[in-house]
């Protein structure tokens, strides 16, 4: 990646990039947002040799996934993708959303280069296994669903509120799960990124608070968060079971919410 103008651009240039070494360690960013920008939802990431692509996901719940090496390093290497197609969908929502407030895109700005960390965690871990980036296959799950949000609002909803808050009770289990199958290491990292995902979820859900229109309308904040999701995604993709209810009160969701989301069971929208 070559140095960029803007940070539009350098963001551009981050989602074109197609090897893991550009993805993990990108060239600094500039200071300043483009005077004039015209929202692009167009933009995928790259995907050189390296990104080996897989149309099934591989299941990452069963106590099974840790026993052994290889398949520790393989659900690691799941989440550092996770944490990749994370830092590219906020890179994306800077050059799609440029209308959203600067506030909201600085904070896009601040959580890519967090989620960069976090995929550096999990790299240095695998390779401190003999395992580099790139060894498994991967498969653009959340870049599957994401890019179909028409506005920052519904982006919020949907990446912020909605997956990354599943992650919340998802991470929690699995340091719980490394620390008991004795990889203390695989725990902290889990651990680590659990609780800096609370930011995360919260700065979503203060700018769902803000802007959304549903909540406007009288609705509730479960409610108005299910309507914002665009078809067909459902809130049953985005929880765990059991849900962290510490970490998600953290995040800044109330009891009803969190009572709604773990009741849900997948009823046609009310009108």
């Amino acid at each position: 990646m070559a140095a960029r103008e803007n940070i539009e651009q350098w963001a551009l240039a981050y989602l074109a990039a197609d090897t893991f070494e550009q993805k993990l360690a990108p060239p600094p960013c500039p200071a300043n947002f483009a005077p004039r920008w015209s929202a692009d939802r167009s933009p995928r990431p790259g995907r050189g040799p390296e990104f080996r692509r897989s149309e099934r996901g591989e299941k990452s719940t069963g106590k099974s996934q840790l026993l052994g090496e290889e398949r520790r390093a393989r659900l690691l290497h799941t989440f550092l993708h996770h944490e990749l197609q994370a830092a590219e969908l906020f890179a994306w929502a800077l050059v799609a959303f440029p209308g959203a407030p600067l506030a909201m895109r600085q904070g896009f700005l601040k959580i890519l280069h967090e989620e960069i960390r976090h995929m550096n965690l999990y790299a240095d871990l695998l390779r401190a296994r003999g395992f580099e980036p790139g060894a498994f296959e991967v498969r653009d799950w959340f870049w599957e669903r994401v890019p179909s949000t028409r506005s920052e609002v519904e982006f919020a909803a949907t990446l912020g509120i909605g997956f990354e808050g599943g992650n919340l009770d998802h991470a929690s289990r699995f340091a719980r799960r490394f620390v008991q199958a004795k990889d203390l290491e695989g725990g902290r990292v889990q651990a680590i990124v659990a609780r800096e995902e609370v930011l995360h979820v919260k700065f979503a859900l203060t700018w769902f608070r803000e802007l959304s229109p549903e909540l406007a309308a009288g609705h509730t904040l479960f409610e108005a968060f299910r309507r914002s999701l665009p078809p067909p995604l459902s809130p049953i993709l985005m929880r765990g079971v059991p849900s962290d209810r510490e970490l998600r009160k953290k995040a800044g969701f109330d009891d009803a919410f969190i009572d709604s989301l773990t009741a849900f069971d997948g009823d046609p929208m009310p009108s």
